[in-house]
């Protein structure tokens, strides 16, 4: 038995390659500080299980209206 996983700290490049958001929408939301990580040196590396956390959230709200 084979189990995949995901790190927990990713590039903005290495999360827009799980399909989830494209590396352009990241990078804008980076810049407005929606994007849950932190620097490590000049790279942003992304908090991949608080990002989904975050976009399910915002996905039930928006269904909810």
């Amino acid at each position: 038995m084979t189990q995949q996983t995901i790190a927990r700290f990713m590039t903005i490049r290495q999360v827009a390659a799980t399909g989830i958001l494209s590396e352009h929408h990241l990078r804008l939301m980076a810049k407005r500080g929606e994007l849950p990580g932190i620097y490590a040196g000049n790279r942003f590396k992304v908090n991949y299980p608080l990002l989904v956390e975050q976009l399910d959230k915002e996905s039930l709200g928006a269904n909810a209206q």
